[in-house]
């Protein structure tokens, strides 16, 4: 079964992600989605909650700080501020589309398992609403291009909302670093795979004591060229559907022959 489509005009927005409240890529999120509708609430960690994943958080109460009008912050994770949002904050009736991002930093490949900015889209999906991942490459240690993401989201949201999606399926966006002009299109394309794993640092503290630091992957790359990963590389946005369904479906099959 596919879910309808949204009319923006009408539609009840939430907005949120993992690098916290006062993150850039939270307020250029806020304000795109201002312009496609009036109905916009923003419910955000209190400090930055990258790579939380799908966590919850169970072992202390939560608090909320009102930051403004229809603007909240939680002290938890990503899935706590959807949770929170749309069964306590949010007044009347739910929202329509959950927005999470925008990311500092790309949620490509293995990311989306780590992803607390995907995570969030994640919760909003398992709630029965429409959610979309937006995430802004860094070039470097250069200044990141928000205005590529502001220049092409509101129209990437636009056709994403005026489509049927099937249940249970959210979408990854992924900007790639650089100004627009620079930019080589827009990709439907799979969740990819990097050549290279995450790098592991071991060092000394200044106590003397060791300590191993888990850094970020040690490439970008991918040798598949339909992937969310090769989209960034050739300077082309991905877009990607995400289904919250883990199983193998083949697997599966062979599993029940051996069970029977």
């Amino acid at each position: 079964m596919r879910r309808r489509t949204i009319d923006l005009a009408e539609a009840r927005i939430l907005v949120t992600n993992d690098d916290g409240i006062h993150a850039p890529g939270l307020k250029m999120l806020e304000r795109i989605a201002r312009t496609l509708s009036k109905d916009v609430w923003v419910v955000a960690p209190e400090v930055e909650q990258s790579a939380t994943s799908h966590s919850l958080t169970l072992r202390r109460p939560l608090r909320t700080r009102r930051m403004g009008r229809r603007r909240f912050s939680v002290d938890g994770t990503p899935t706590d501020c959807v949770l929170v949002a749309c069964h306590k904050l949010i007044t009347g009736r739910a929202p329509d589309l959950v927005l999470s991002g925008i990311n500092h930093g790309t949620n490509l490949g293995e990311d989306v398992t780590y992803s607390g900015t995907v995570a969030a889209a994640m919760e909003a999906t398992i709630l029965g609403i429409r959610a979309v991942a937006l995430s802004q490459a860094r070039p470097g240690d250069g200044p990141i291009a928000w205005q590529t993401a502001q220049h092409f989201a509101p129209d990437i949201l636009r056709r994403l909302v005026a489509i049927k999606w099937p249940r249970e399926t959210l979408v990854n966006v992924n900007f790639p670093a650089g100004p627009p002009d620079r930019v080589s299109g827009v990709r439907a394309c799979r969740q990819g795979k990097r050549d290279q794993g995450t790098r592991i640092s071991e060092g000394i503290d200044p106590g003397g004591r060791p300590y191993i630091w888990v850094g970020s992957f040690q490439s970008d790359t991918s040798t598949d060229l339909d992937t969310d990963l090769a989209a960034i590389e050739a300077g082309a946005i991905s877009v990607t559907p995400l289904h919250l369904d883990l199983t193998h479906k083949a697997t599966l099959r062979d599993l029940e022959a051996v069970f029977a």
